[in-house]
């Protein structure tokens, strides 16, 4: 927030000042305490939500430097009830609070901005990480006509930056929200993303893994979805990969696909087409856990949210580079897992059985063989010593 000089000169005529003074008056009824003072930097706080964006701004100071919540306008919009500010004294200090959808088309003014730039961290592997900046400014109205004014000019600023690339169900996020001074929120789409697995190519039935694990080669059919999402974003996923440990740092790992290089086993049903993206591929199993009955893993996917007139260039090869990933790998992120692991049968452990019962009944009758001629010595041996024994007795 900051508070201008008055703009030029005007003389404030006997009705408009009344009309302040009424104003004045009738605020003064709030609880405002040390509130009542010069406004601060600080006077506005927002929150960056997945479908709306929530301001909110002291009004105390507000009506100290001679306004009240009806004088507070949203980006020059005067004829739209939903951008009017409403007066909140269910809080202390009170506050007038505007909220308005996180949609180009009716964001009560707001401008959208997005930009790009270079991937880092876990995203290193994607050259054009993509953000998108949604902000504006709350201006107070001088009713004053005439030549000078005796009130000083409010601007509350707001913005929101929200990355539209994460990692299932990764939550670092930046966002940015200011009143002139930049302040840092949280809040991102993230919420918005889920990722679950389904037994049909139409998506319809859930998985069910068996306590014994999937059968090696059947299809598993993974959809990544974004739910109350506004519509100018598709879902477009960059990379998805199994990891043996639900947090895959130092973990190994297999692809199924980056950007356009995917495992000749995965196939790509819909991406970047709409709310959802979709593809499928045959369980496996890592060969780190061969000696085990069963292979268990977790499935991870970078997912990025395009504007839809944006979502073709994604798709091609020269706009997602790829690096190196078996020199690359996954360091410092937060990750959680599917609802579920997946986990698979070791089918030569499981054909091998009959085998082993029939190695082990073997290894049985020859050990019991053993036993018995181990005693049939002992035997001959006690019966020696008595006979040798006895004669010697005899000569005595």
């Amino acid at each position: 927030m900051m508070v201008c000089p008055y703009q030029g000169r005007k003389k404030m005529n006997l009705p408009s000042f009344l009309i302040l003074v009424t104003m004045v008056a009738k605020s003064s009824q709030l609880t405002c305490q040390s509130s009542f003072r010069r406004p601060e930097y600080t006077d506005i706080s927002v929150e960056c939500g997945t479908s709306s964006i929530s301001l909110a701004i002291l009004i105390c100071p507000v009506v100290y430097t001679g306004y009240n919540e009806s004088l507070l306008i949203l980006n020059h919009i005067f004829d739209k009830p939903e951008c009017k500010g409403t007066l909140d004294e269910s809080v202390t200090p009170p506050v007038v609070r505007f909220t308005f959808p996180l949609n180009m088309t009716n964001a009560c003014g707001s401008t959208f901005v997005t930009t790009s730039a270079a991937g880092t961290g876990i995203f290193a592997d994607f050259s054009n990480i993509q953000t998108v900046n949604v902000s504006g400014v709350v201006r107070s109205y001088d009713p004053t006509t005439g030549v000078v004014t005796y009130n000083a000019e409010l601007k509350y600023y707001y913005s929101c930056a929200y990355p539209l690339e994460y990692l299932i169900n990764n939550t670092q996020v930046e966002v940015s929200a200011s009143s002139i001074a930049v302040r840092d929120n949280n809040g991102s789409f993230i919420s918005t993303l889920s990722m679950e697995l389904f037994s049909d190519v139409n998506y319809t039935t859930p998985l069910v893994i068996p306590p014994l694990g999937l059968e090696l080669r059947t299809n598993v059919y993974v959809q990544v979805q974004a739910a109350n999402l506004t519509d100018q974003y598709h879902v477009l996923m960059d990379r998805c990969y199994a990891s043996i440990s639900p947090h895959p740092t130092n973990s190994t790992f297999f692809n199924l696909f980056v950007s356009c290089s995917k495992d000749q086993m995965t196939t790509m049903h819909e991406n970047g087409d709409s709310h959802h993206a979709r593809f499928s591929f045959p369980a496996f199993r890592f060969l780190e856990q061969q000696n085990q009955t069963v292979s268990t893993y977790y499935l991870h996917c970078i997912t990025r949210l395009c504007e839809i007139s944006t979502c073709n260039d994604f798709k091609q090869c020269n706009n997602r580079r790829r690096r190196d990933v078996h020199s690359t790998g996954i360091s410092e992120a937060t990750t959680l897992t599917t609802a579920v692991p997946i986990v698979t049968r070791n089918e030569n452990l499981l054909t091998s059985k009959e085998e082993a019962m029939s190695s082990s009944d073997s290894d049985s009758r020859m050990g019991l063989g053993i036993a018995v001629g181990v005693l049939a010595l002992a035997v001959t041996v006690v019966l020696v010593a008595a006979a040798i024994l006895y004669r010697r007795l005899r000569h005595f």
